[in-house]
Order: C-alpha cells, then sequence, then structure tokens
C-alpha cells in the first residue's frame, strides 16, 4: 500500500470546479490519482472530491502562489492539465477590444504563464505530462466564433513547438481538442449583443441560438475527455493532437484537409445558414 502511494502521480487541473475540469478532476480522483483543482471560490464547492485551490490564471503572482502550494504540499508536479476557459460569440467588426483581449488572457496567455512556472519543476524531475484542453473550433475560423476559434488554434500551435523545445527533459506536451459538451461554459461565455442596430446582428442572433440549442440537444457529456486523459496519461508517447466529440464534428476537421477551400467555405456558408 505504501509503495501505491509513492507512485500516485500529482494533477494540476486549471478551471476544476465545473464541467470538463470537475470532471476530470472527479475520473482522476477515483482513479487514486493526487488531483489539485483551480477556482477563483472554493467556498462555493466544498463537496468537491479533490481539493480546490483559489487562484486566477489570468493573475501572474496568483499563479506563481499556486504552483509553490502544490509543491509544498506534494514536492512535485506530474501532470499539468490546462483547461479554464471562457467562450465568446459575435461578429469580429462589433466586438469589444477590451472582451478579445480577456479572452485571450484566459484561454492563450493564462496557460502560457501557467506552463512557465511548471516547466522548471518538471525539468528538475526529470519528467512531466502537459496537457492543453483546446478545441475543435480552433481548427475551423467558424462565423461569429471566429475570436474563440483563433485563441483556441493559438494554443494548438504552441503545444506543437513546446513539445519539441522539452522533449530533451522527458517533458510529454499534447492537446485534446473536444466539440460542444454539456458544460456552464455557456453561461460563462462572452456574447457580443451590445448593438443590436448591427448589420450582421439578424444572421448572428440565428446563429447564436441554433449554437446553445445544439450544445442543450446534443452536447456530449464531459466523462469521454475524462477517460481520453486518464488514456494518455498511461500512455508512453502521446499524440500531438486528440479529438472527441460526435462524429461529425471530428470529420470536419477532415473534410477541412481533403476538400478545396471554397467548396468547404460553402459547407460551412450552408450550415451555419448564413
Amino acid at each position: 500500500k505504501l509503495l501505491a502511494l509513492f507512485f500516485m502521480k500529482v494533477v494540476l487541473i486549471t478551471g476544476g470546479s465545473s464541467g470538463i475540469g470537475k470532471s476530470i478532476g472527479d475520473f482522476l480522483t477515483l482513479h487514486n490519482f493526487i488531483v489539485y483543482g483551480t477556482t477563483r471560490d472554493p467556498s462555493k464547492y466544498l463537496d468537491s472530491k479533490f481539493n480546490l485551490i483559489k487562484s486566477d490564471i489570468n493573475k501572474r503572482n496568483d499563479i506563481i502562489s499556486l504552483i509553490n502550494y502544490v509543491i509544498e504540499k506534494e514536492n512535485r508536479i506530474d501532470v499539468l492539465i490546462n483547461n479554464a476557459g471562457i467562450g465568446f460569440t459575435g461578429p469580429i467588426e462589433d466586438s469589444n477590444l477590451d472582451d478579445i483581449e480577456k479572452l485571450f488572457n484566459t484561454n492563450f496567455f493564462g496557460p502560457i504563464q501557467i506552463i512557465k512556472c511548471v516547466l522548471p519543476h518538471m525539468r528538475f524531475q526529470k519528467s512531466g505530462l502537459i496537457i492543453n484542453i483546446t478545441s475543435i473550433a480552433g481548427y475551423i475560423g467558424l462565423p461569429y466564433r471566429g475570436i474563440y476559434s483563433s485563441s483556441k488554434s493559438a494554443l494548438e500551435v504552441l503545444t506543437e513547438a513546446l513539445r519539441m523545445e522539452v522533449k530533451d527533459f522527458n517533458i510529454k506536451v499534447t492537446n485534446i481538442a473536444p466539440g460542444d459538451f454539456k458544460t456552464s461554459i455557456v453561461n460563462r461565455r462572452i456574447d457580443s449583443f451590445d448593438n443590436k442596430e448591427s448589420v450582421y446582428f439578424e444572421k448572428y442572433y440565428r446563429t447564436w441560438k441554433d449554437m446553445n440549442s445544439h450544445v442543450e440537444k446534443s452536447g456530449s457529456d464531459p466523462i469521454l475527455v475524462s477517460k481520453l486523459v486518464y488514456k494518455i496519461i498511461n500512455t508512453p508517447n502521446p499524440k500531438i493532437h486528440y479529438k472527441v466529440g460526435t462524429f461529425f464534428q471530428k470529420f470536419s476537421i477532415i473534410l477541412k484537409r481533403i476538400l478545396p477551400d471554397l467548396i468547404f467555405e460553402k459547407i460551412l456558408i450552408k450550415y451555419s445558414k448564413l
């Protein structure tokens, strides 16, 4: 039993209070991992199955304190899962620049900051795994979701570069791109409804309603992501990219690769009812 405890891996998940992050944390806890998650207000989640730490990934001092806390408690961090993120919809012309900055701070710059703080410890350990939760939307420029897609695409490409930079230190890096899942991200999403007189408003609003309806009716169970994370942790050499979602969502990425750009664009226009 003591030997089993010695080999229990320490996992840190950003955004662990709800949705995909909570599902991953609960699943790994049940499978004998030591799990820490972040949230802005742990007092709201006293029934969490794993440790929740107050932390805002947009604040560098919070990140430094977070990493130091886990290292002091466990002496190591074996797995970092960059899961915290927010959604964004709206016509690019009408979108508020402050909102765009907020999105990129959470979805892109926040993960970079925590990666920079974790890497020295993983290099010292001579081992580690970083999993970035991106999105299938990061592979496709979706109308009225272009800014969100861009933030996730940036994280995808960052993962590709980081893998090669840290390979000599026995640190593995990969990403998981989920499709639509039933989570609370819709409630935390930034929606650009400021300008109802906008020339884009009618089509945008129709797309927005269809998007929400699709998530409610066809969104997948986050447990699928949790099981994939577990599989990746137990894989000696993880792939660069993993996709998880419906067949159509994953197949759309293949279609984009094989079809001429203008043909694929016409399919997206028709699908989006534009």
